[in-house]
């Protein structure tokens, strides 16, 4: 896949905009059609750090749904591609009975208490090393994990626009 290129998405309409950077928030299109007013962008990082403030100054009730747009993890459920690909690289489309139990469990406690799901860059870490950040993170206060959770949203985000859109350095070579 040829990935495009800042230039690439200062002429586009908002349209063509939305519609390539659409899923970089999952479920949430909303953050690149705000994002799109600020344009034109100097670099790829312009462009994430634009989309960070959207979520940012958006309400606390829109943040809620976008956290809220995200699947549990290791359930088997129709997902996003995007999701879908992030948690295999993880190990959680292959969870042994065990695990997916376990998962289930700590899954519905967190969301109890927080009342959005756990929220974790999950890509190529291990399934023992988000199981411990799941258990880990129960502990903490709501406002406390909302704001991690806000974080770990911003670190998929990047990476999935660091698939979708050159860097400057590869433009660059």
């Amino acid at each position: 896949m040829t990935r495009l290129t800042v230039e690439d998405l200062n002429q586009a309409d908002k349209e063509r905009f939305v519609d390539i950077l659409g899923g970089v928030y999952e479920e949430s299109p909303w953050v690149a059609e705000r994002a799109w007013s600020e344009r034109p962008f100097s670099s790829t990082e312009d462009v994430r750090q634009t989309m960070k403030d959207v979520v940012r100054n958006a309400s606390q009730k829109k943040q809620l749904d976008l956290l809220r747009a995200h699947p549990d993890l290791g359930e088997n459920i129709e997902m996003t591609d995007e999701s879908e690909e992030e948690q295999a690289s993880a190990g959680l489309d292959r969870l042994s009975a065990e695990q997916y139990k376990t998962f289930q469990q700590l899954n519905t406690t967190y969301r109890d208490k927080f009342g959005f799901p756990f929220l974790m860059s999950v890509r190529e870490e291990s399934v023992e090393t988000i199981q411990n950040a799941m258990e880990e993170r129960i502990d903490r206060t709501k406002s406390e994990e909302f704001q991690t959770a806000l974080d770990e949203v911003n670190d998929i985000a990047r990476l999935r626009l660091e698939e979708l859109v050159a860097t400057d350095e590869d433009e660059r070579t």
